[in-house]
């Protein structure tokens, strides 16, 4: 088989790992609906609503009874397509956002969206609130309010067999002379702009950054050597690492951040939000949840609104 045979084969077995990040296909999934007792494969199916719970969310909110969300679909633990775009997709985000509506006494209807354009959206009113692991970070809650659900954060990795990084990337020095991938709008995207100085500093090559607006398209790149080294989610890479298929080494946490639901600045729902992470954490559905998703590393003892970004 030659090279670019191998290749090609490589991204045809990654794409059901990773999928396609959406880009605003105009589809619509809901949730919420009545289901039999929980099962180790579906932690959400036994949640009931919370009528106390339910009781903080504004009255528009309650009479209505439906939530608008974005929701940035992009690689396993967090939301993918396991079937295809045109099926429903799951992941540990999806869960998680499905059981809170479960406790709310809401149906979600879900639009798919690329990432980078979430959260101008929120601002604008076209969704009540935003999902696909948006860390919170300083610049954000100028803007943003977020109710936390996991604390996950910023890796590296790159392609099996690459030597040339050697372990654990705790300093972007080490990344000085090379090509690094990322996802548009994140805040791996942000911390790599606002220090690329450092190689300059050190008297070395800057690193150069290559942006995606796919998931997919990084993890190509990165076969096809177009970049060197990808940063992403911790609890992704770690997934990812974990596929035969995938062919890559994770590299190590880098700097860890709260995660949670998004919403516009001085939004009404974010009390009725971390109520229910809450409630979902104290009746153990949330632990079960992570467990399904093997992120229970990345656990909070309880939801908070706004929390300063993490120091490290």
């Amino acid at each position: 088989m030659t090279i670019d045979r191998l290749r090609a084969a490589a991204a045809l077995a990654l794409l059901p790992l990773l999928a396609l990040t959406a880009c605003g296909s105009g589809g619509t999934v809901t949730a919420g609906a009545q289901a039999p007792a929980a099962t180790a494969d579906d932690p959400v199916a036994g949640v009931r609503k919370a009528d106390a719970v339910a009781a903080l969310l504004p009255a528009d909110v309650r009479e209505a009874g439906v939530l608008r969300v974005g929701s940035s679909i992009g690689f396993p633990p967090g939301a993918y397509y396991p079937d295809g775009t045109d099926k429903a997709p799951a992941g540990q985000d999806i869960d998680l956002a499905d059981a809170v509506a479960k406790v709310l006494g809401v149906r979600l209807e879900r639009q798919d969206a690329s990432f980078e354009t979430i959260l101008p959206a929120l601002a604008s009113g076209k969704y009540d609130v935003g999902t696909g692991n948006f860390g919170v970070t300083t610049e954000r809650l100028k803007t943003i309010d977020f109710v936390t659900y996991i604390n996950d954060g910023q890796g590296f990795a790159v392609k099996k067999g690459r030597a040339a990084l050697g372990g654990r990337v705790t300093d972007l020095t080490q990344l000085c002379g090379l090509t690094i991938g990322t996802g548009a709008g994140t805040t791996f995207e942000a911390t790599l702009t606002a220090r690329k100085g450092v190689c300059a500093e050190s008297g070395k090559e800057p690193y150069e950054v290559k942006v995606y607006s796919e998931n997919a398209a990084t993890l190509t790149a990165l076969q096809q050597g177009r970049i060197d080294v990808v940063m992403s989610t911790i609890n992704g890479l770690r997934y990812q690492a974990a596929q035969p298929a995938a062919q890559t080494v994770f590299l190590g946490e880098y700097h860890r951040l709260d995660v949670g639901f998004a919403f516009k600045k001085g939004s009404p729902l974010t009390p009725a939000f971390r109520a229910a992470v809450d409630r979902l954490i104290e009746d153990g559905t949330y632990a079960r949840i992570l467990k399904k998703w093997g992120t229970t590393a990345s656990a909070i003892d309880a939801s908070r609104i706004n929390p300063p970004e993490h120091n490290r």
